[in-house]
């Protein structure tokens, strides 16, 4: 089987720090090569791969300034269309722009929907229903107007993180500086629960940062880590006593989510999105729908045992897990081919 594996190019993939859907390319990529299936990843200069690697553009273009993203997409997508032919399955995972090439290219497409940044881009999936077999990342994230091949979660190498029966004192947020992602809600939360706090994450909202969050950073009750990378990401989310995750968006997945289960570290999370396809409630963390209520189950959390929440975060998501789901995936559109 031979896989043309599209990555999205606004970072390396895999990425040096965010980056999650350049993560999850990564991950199956080189899991499916484990598996001796023929990959070829299409990304940045800057990736690395067990498998083959075609450089479409230098680097990302959330990497490196002065860079035209629509220019560079085109440019990245038309030469994996070019070389379709030479696949057996083209794999995109680059949202909805590739979408229009699935009725001109010889071997059958698959789309991972990795969320919808909008509304107003689903009457493109629609139009390529026919075309292209899309995969789910959770179930709550499907569009009743579409049609799907599968769910499958997104996986996480569980190499990368330790599980840790002892946490420190402490309270985690860990993602993206955006007001979808409730950073100023963990502040709250973590206030109200008489516990410090640290924030870990790509500031992507820097008037909300600069408004919301950087006014309580004291460096004793509220702490701002950075956007740190995979080394620090296992130490501190395995540190915590747990993960505050207070969105306000139906989020698709949640990587952080599992991650931090994997390291034993139990989620309070607001209930929305994928969270209770994550998330076993007052068995590896904690649904709520308000501040008040999330600040006293963090409380709650030392009734949970910590090894069965890392057991069935590495049963659920790893890896190895979502490479068999994909690879059923790929046969039986190859059967129906």
């Amino acid at each position: 089987m031979r896989v043309a594996m599209l990555a999205p190019i606004a970072w390396a993939t895999p990425p040096a720090a965010y980056g999650p859907w350049e993560q999850v390319t990564s991950h199956l990529t080189e899991g499916l090569v484990k598996r001796g299936i023929d990959v070829t990843l299409f990304a940045t200069g800057t990736s690395r791969t067990a498998g083959k690697l075609v450089a479409t553009v230098a680097a990302g273009y959330a990497e490196r300034g002065g860079q035209d993203p629509k220019v560079l997409e085109h440019l990245h997508i038309g030469q994996v269309m070019r070389a379709a032919r030479d696949f057996d399955i083209v794999h995109n995972q680059f949202d909805f722009m590739p979408l229009g090439y699935s009725p001109l290219i010889s071997p059958p497409m698959v789309t991972t929907v990795h969320g919808f940044s909008s509304e107003h881009i689903v009457p493109v999936y629609q139009e390529y229903n026919d075309t292209t077999d899309y995969v789910s990342i959770s179930d709550s994230n499907r569009d009743r107007r579409l049609d799907y091949i599968a769910t499958v979660y997104n996986g996480v190498d569980t190499t990368q993180f330790t599980f840790r029966d002892q946490p420190g004192h402490y309270l985690l947020y860990f993602g993206r500086i955006h007001p979808d992602k409730g950073a100023s809600e963990a502040i709250a939360i973590a206030r109200r629960a008489k516990m410090p706090l640290w924030i870990a994450g790509l500031i992507q909202d820097q008037r909300y940062f600069e408004e919301r969050v950087a006014p309580h950073i004291d460096d004793e009750r509220v702490r701002y880590l950075g956007n740190v990378g995979p080394e620090d990401r296992d130490r501190i989310l395995g540190g915590a006593h747990a993960l505050l995750h207070p969105i306000s968006f139906d989020e698709p997945f949640g990587l952080s989510v599992a991650e931090s289960m994997m390291t034993g570290t139990p989620v309070v999370a607001f209930n929305r999105g994928a969270m209770p396809e994550l998330i076993d409630q007052g068995r590896t963390g904690y649904l709520t729908d308000s501040i008040e209520e999330a600040a006293d189950l963090v409380g709650c959390v030392t009734d949970l045992d910590r090894f069965f929440v890392a057991d069935t975060a590495r049963e659920r998501f790893s890896v190895e897990r979502m490479v068999d789901n994909y690879i059923d995936v790929y046969q039986t559109m190859l059967a129906r081919a």
